[in-house]
């Protein structure tokens, strides 16, 4: 199992604290998927505000990220634990998948 603790180094800028869940979004600005994808996000971030933090990585800003989480497909999803344990997901989901997965990382 994948680790944040791995790409801590990578992740300046983020704000990933470790505090709450997180979960990330690996996209593109031209990517179809990433772009339908993006709303739910956006209201899952909302609903889930202040209990899980959600992030958004550009691939082709943060290609040295993207490089060392091995991001071969957008989107890519990690959802992280509060002991930095990641769970991967590629490509994109319906609203209820996020919210079980988010609902998960509460666990």
């Amino acid at each position: 199992m994948e680790n944040i603790k791995d790409y801590l180094q990578y992740l300046r800028g983020y704000d990933y604290t470790g505090r709450i869940p997180v979960i990330i979004d690996f996209y593109a600005t031209w990517c179809g998927p990433c772009q339908s994808l993006s709303p739910l996000l956006h209201r899952l971030a909302e609903e889930y505000e202040g209990r899980v933090k959600v992030l958004k990585v550009d691939v082709d800003k943060n290609q040295e990220l993207a490089a060392a989480a091995r991001v071969m497909s957008i989107p890519t999803l990690f959802f992280v634990d509060m002991q930095g344990n990641i769970e991967r997901h590629v490509g994109a989901m319906p609203y209820q998948q996020l919210a079980d997965n988010a609902q998960r990382l509460l666990e």
